[in-house]
């Protein structure tokens, strides 16, 4: 089993800032192709631009061949044997979780093309999910209304918030789509009194979900405002991959899933099936990302409580095609084997 590699630019259609970091005019991510004896190519994606989480363009092109080596020694006899692969992709060398997501993709992917079938039929689910919601983002007052009358036909609003301006924010929200589902999202950008402070403004403008308003690692402070809360909370940055889990059982009540951050799709299984055994609901989020990178992640919503499959809807263009979310926010599943994805980039 080979793999090879090629660094993408991605381009948002509007700035798109959050409580703990400015807009990025041009993101990175990495294509991630593997191909086996017979010439089935799999391919992934590794969404690199957040540093946040420890991951560049540069960390990524430094460990691939390291990992494509990994790849190849433990493909050897049986590539479908993906919790082997996986265990030794992911044992190589610590962190990198996007990269190594992107190798579990494309492992996904080819094996879903061998066998002819979705990655979301190998796992035995239906092509069904909740309605994604639409993300916007921190900016100006006036151009976050122009943003949320673009997103009209969008029935779920994802506000992102963590400034001096938010319950503007949100009033204007409510005057321009005054019968659309809410959720916030911090960014880990307040503090736990300005969080309880906050908590009936919410509750004023219906408020759905409150995603990561605290710091990853102050989860005392996530059961005072989780008890105080009369709006489900939800961990975001506080949950990478399921070891995680156990920790946030009263300091919060769903967890959000993104593959970038957990390291492979069959984690991503795991951590859904950890959250049910602790009696917490599951968000499937992801970053600013193409069709590719989306395409892995929808095969799980079938599986969970709430979508923000948003990332390639953000995108100036797109150089893939397949399953995604419309423009409505209903989850368009792939008939086509593997991830169902395509690319249109020449």
């Amino acid at each position: 089993m080979r793999l090879d590699f090629e660094v993408l630019e991605l381009r948002t259609r509007h700035s798109f800032a959050i409580a703990r970091a400015a807009s990025m005019p041009v993101r990175h991510s990495i294509w991630v192709r593997v191909q086996d004896n017979d010439e089935v190519t799999g391919w992934g994606e590794a969404a690199v631009t957040t540093p946040y989480y420890g991951e560049t363009a540069e960390t990524a092109t430094a460990v691939l061949p390291l990992l494509g080596a990994t790849l190849e020694e433990a493909a050897i006899g049986d590539p479908f044997a993906l919790e082997r692969i996986e265990a030794a992709v992911q044992n190589r060398l610590g962190g990198n979780s996007a990269v190594k997501t992107a190798i579990s993709a494309a492992l996904h992917d080819l094996v879903g093309k061998k066998l002819e079938v979705p990655v979301w039929r190998l796992w035995g689910l239906d092509p069904v999910g909740p309605i994604s919601s639409f993300t916007i983002a921190i900016d100006d007052v006036e151009r976050m209304r122009e943003r949320v009358i673009e997103a009209a036909a969008y029935p779920i609003l994802k506000i992102k918030v963590g400034t001096a301006r938010d319950e503007e924010i949100l009033g204007m929200i409510r005057e321009e789509a005054p019968d659309k589902t809410i959720r916030v999202d911090a960014n880990t950008g307040w503090t736990v009194k300005q969080t309880l402070a906050a908590l009936p403004m919410l509750e004023e403008y219906g408020v759905e979900l409150i995603e990561q308003p605290l710091p990853p690692d102050d989860l005392e402070g996530m059961r005072a405002v989780t008890a105080a809360s009369t709006i489900p909370t939800v961990a975001d940055e506080s949950c990478k991959t399921a070891a995680d889990i156990p920790d946030l059982v009263g300091a919060v009540d769903v967890i959000n899933i993104k593959l970038s951050k957990c390291g492979s799709l069959r984690e991503g299984l795991r951590m859904v099936h950890c959250a049910r055994a602790h009696h917490m609901q599951v968000m499937l989020g992801c970053m600013i990302e193409s069709t590719l990178g989306v395409a892995a992640a929808i095969q799980l919503a079938p599986l969970v409580d709430y979508v923000d499959l948003d990332g390639a809807a953000l995108l100036a263009a797109d150089p893939f095609q397949g399953p995604g979310i419309d423009p409505d926010g209903k989850l368009r599943f792939n008939e086509a084997p593997g991830l169902g994805v395509t690319c249109t980039s020449s």
